[in-house]
């Protein structure tokens, strides 16, 4: 196999042209094995390899940065990096991370797994790099929906406005090749490109801006004319008013194009953008009809492309989705908002049903939030449902343009907690923290399916803004026979009197079993679900203040999280307890799975049954 000739990207520079076509078959076979038995992002992936191949036999790399959007298409960059031998261990648990990652290697130039950053990023590499008077090229590589963030323009504005050599690559894989792709696109992109041009353009515009008096308006003339006739031929004047140089679209998948292409404005010294056209899962015949299911996927079957599952249960995200749809098919004012995660929160049943009242804004959650804040302005019931690690990009709008207002804008975080093989980009861990200090936000976690449900329910007729977060994964049915959801009101599951298990959301069931294993060792442990982060309960946990011993439970950093608020209305009301907090600490949670992350954390019943002896072990407060 050819791919074992690559230690490194200047074994590339060897191989003929045939062979880096082999070598595209290999790495697309080789991610497509791994994947299907690790997980991971696929159909990203597999549109990005001759890209990859491109970029690292035209530049050179690590010495040159290559910054990748996202990230999720950098599966063949670590392949071609010295990490082949690795890359079976991809997501695994002290294994490769799925995205670009700078402890991990010296060609991964910076870190990524959100969207839309690769291009300011690469503008600060490069301003680093002049004040540092070095010598190497940056190029971002953005794709994936990624252009519909607000931050990637923002980037473009501000380089296009410094006018340095930044290059990036568009890889525009939402859409089919089309028809300007092809023998006429790549001859003007020869001749836009080519250094005869480029001289050219420079010295006409400097020879009408010297013709007296008529100069400056003969350029002007000139560079409108030249711009109509682009914008006819090609579809990149955006870029060109932004200030880059456009390039494109061609063939993402002609591996001697993009190299040619490449090499032409490799010695660029401004702006430029490449527009590349290529097709999303190719390579496999179930990720190129299904490039959204296989963009983020579990392990699945080679042959069928059926995903692997241990269980025939419902998730959370998809029983979500199924009550907000329920919900609305008796209320007109209730709308759906995504930020490009439609399959992934379960909203594809509600855009199915209710395609005139489900919007998807593209990668823009702070414009999600305030959008639906401007719906919620007149009179309708939008629903905001964004991963929790997503949300965070949105926390200005949602104080300022929500809760300041006291709009009734709903929050459904959705992958609140521990989430696994994404790693700590992509962990939810911060929300409560973020969101429970707001004024007028009132928040709340389900232990069960039914729960959940109730909570959306009791969000529906509040007339402010409301937040409910719950986990990745399965969603347990009743749990018990269900009380009513009352504002700020928690539930005990059970009494007890030598140790109280506080707890909120996902940590509930795990909270109860640990209670059960203490029961068997003739402690008596009483189980409270919190239900809501905000407004706390201060009534019921004033009440088991009593009792010895008090362990707050959750899935969330402890830094400002849950159980700070417990401490917090104990201390505020004069009580002294003997309480320990169990949650995150203060660091980012690796890559795993997320069992095996919560047992490591101290989250699942056995964590919470061994804290609950140790607490136990330790001396009472003396008077």
């Amino acid at each position: 196999m050819i791919i074992e000739k690559i230690d490194s990207p200047t074994d590339l520079k060897k191989l003929s042209m045939d062979e880096l076509k082999l070598l595209s078959d290999e790495l697309r076979q080789i991610i497509i094995q791994t994947v299907s038995v690790n997980g991971g992002h696929l159909a990203s992936s597999l549109g990005a390899i001759e890209i990859t191949i491109a970029l690292h036999y035209v530049f050179n790399a690590p010495k040159d940065k290559i910054v990748w959007d996202v990230g999720h298409q950098s599966y063949s960059h670590k392949l071609l990096t010295g990490r082949k031998d690795r890359f079976s261990t991809i997501r695994k648990e002290n294994g490769l991370s799925g995205f670009p990652k700078i402890a991990e290697s010296e060609y991964d130039a910076f870190g990524t797994g959100h969207s839309s950053t690769s291009i300011s990023a690469a503008l600060g590499i490069i301003e680093g790099r002049d004040k540092n008077k070095e010598d190497f090229k940056v190029i971002a590589v953005i794709g994936d929906g990624a252009m519909t963030g607000g931050l990637a323009f923002e980037g473009l504005n501000n380089a296009g406005h410094l006018k340095k050599d930044l290059i990036v690559i568009l890889n525009d894989n939402e859409m089919s090749i089309s028809p300007n792709v092809g023998a006429l696109s790549a001859y003007l992109n020869r001749i836009l490109t080519g250094e005869f041009y480029r001289k050219f353009k420079k010295k006409t515009k400097s020879f009408l801006e010297g013709i007296p008096k008529v100069g400056g308006q003969a350029a002007k003339i000139a560079q409108k004319a030249e711009e109509t006739i682009k914008g006819i031929l090609l579809p990149g004047i955006l870029f060109e008013e932004l200030g880059f140089d456009y390039v494109g679209p061609i063939d993402g998948h002609n591996t001697a194009l993009l190299i040619e292409t490449l090499k032409r404005i490799k010695s660029s010294a401004s702006p430029t953008l490449v527009h590349v056209i290529t097709k999303k899962g190719k390579g496999y015949e179930f990720s190129e009809k299904n490039p959204c299911g296989f963009h983020g996927v579990g392990p699945f079957e080679l042959e069928t492309g059926s995903q692997v599952s241990s269980k025939n249960s419902m998730s959370y995200s998809n029983a979500f989705g199924n009550f907000l749809t329920e919900l609305a098919t008796d209320d007109q004012r209730i709308i759906a908002v995504s930020a490009a995660m439609k399959e992934g929160t379960g909203l594809d049943c509600f855009a199915a049903k209710f395609p005139d009242r489900f919007y998807d804004v593209g990668i823009a959650e702070p414009h999600a939030v305030t959008f639906a804040a401007g719906l919620a302005s007149q009179g309708l019931k939008p629903v905001v449902v964004i991963y929790s690690t997503f949300l965070q990009r949105a926390y200005d709008e949602i104080v300022h343009d929500v809760c300041l207002q006291k709009l009734p804008v709903i929050f459904a975080i959705d992958r609140a907690g521990i989430v696994g093989e994404d790693g700590p980009t992509h962990q939810g861990l911060f929300d409560i923290s973020f969101l429970r200090h707001i004024p007028n936000l009132v928040f709340m976690a389900p232990k069960d399916r039914a729960e959940l449900k109730q909570m959306l329910e009791f969000a529906m007729k509040y007339k402010g803004p409301s937040a409910i977060r719950y986990p990745r994964g399965e969603a347990p049915e009743a749990l018990l026979s269900p009380n009513e959801v009352i504002m700020g009101k928690g539930e005990i599951l059970q009494d007890g009197t030598d140790i109280a298990l506080l707890a909120i959301g996902s940590c509930v069931i795990p909270a109860l079993n640990a209670a059960k294993k203490l029961e068997r060792d003739g402690i008596n442990a009483a189980v409270i679900n919190a239900r809501f982060i905000k407004p706390l309960d201060r009534e019921l946990i004033l009440s088991i203040s009593s009792i010895p011993k008090i362990i707050t439970i959750e899935e969330n950093n402890l830094q400002g999280g849950f159980g700070s608020s417990a401490l917090e209305c104990l201390n505020d009301s004069g009580v002294t307890a003997k309480v320990r907090r169990l949650g995150i600490p203060d660091r980012f949670v690796e890559q795993g799975h997320p069992d095996r992350l919560r047992a490591r954390y101290g989250l699942d019943e056995e964590g919470i049954y061994l804290a609950s002896l140790s607490f136990l072990r330790e001396p009472a407060f003396s008077n």
